[in-house]
């Protein structure tokens, strides 16, 4: 009995980590499906109260505007009568950015205009590289 000697265990002091890795896999797939949604739509900031006035010593605004037909027109000072399209327009303001890039954009719509037009006009300023846009508004009567 001498001979034999009881060696002792040491114990594992080990985590087992396959918990955290299911739970890391659901939320992983989750956001997954998420994601797609969360980055659909245009970012508008809403007036809170009464719409505000630009400033004075504001440049010239570039003006989009969508007549009741639908019919993109850009005005950058010089009036134009003709209508362009979206991807026009979005050249159109790139190259007027470029030379005053601190020139507020501004959308004015008709009252009667789609939704959509409304929107398309301003997610293409918005690839365009506008960083803010204005809604023109008329004060109520």
């Amino acid at each position: 009995m001498h001979g034999y000697q009881r060696r002792r265990r040491k114990s594992v002091a080990e985590i087992n980590v396959v918990p955290y890795i299911d739970v890391m896999l659901v939320l992983l797939i989750i956001f997954m499906a998420t994601a797609p949604v969360i980055t659909q739509g245009v970012k508008v900031d809403l007036p809170q109260a009464q719409a505000e006035m630009l400033p004075e010593d504001s440049e010239r605004p570039l003006v989009a505007s969508i007549d009741a037909e639908g019919r993109y027109f850009l005005d950058v000072g010089d009036s134009r009568d003709e209508a362009v399209d979206l991807l026009e327009l979005a050249t159109m303001v790139q190259d007027q950015l470029r030379t005053t890039p601190e020139a507020p954009v501004v959308v004015k719509g008709d009252a009667n205009v789609r939704y959509d037009a409304v929107i398309q006009l301003m997610a293409t300023l918005k690839a365009a590289g506008v960083p803010s846009v204005g809604l023109m508004t008329q004060p109520e009567q």
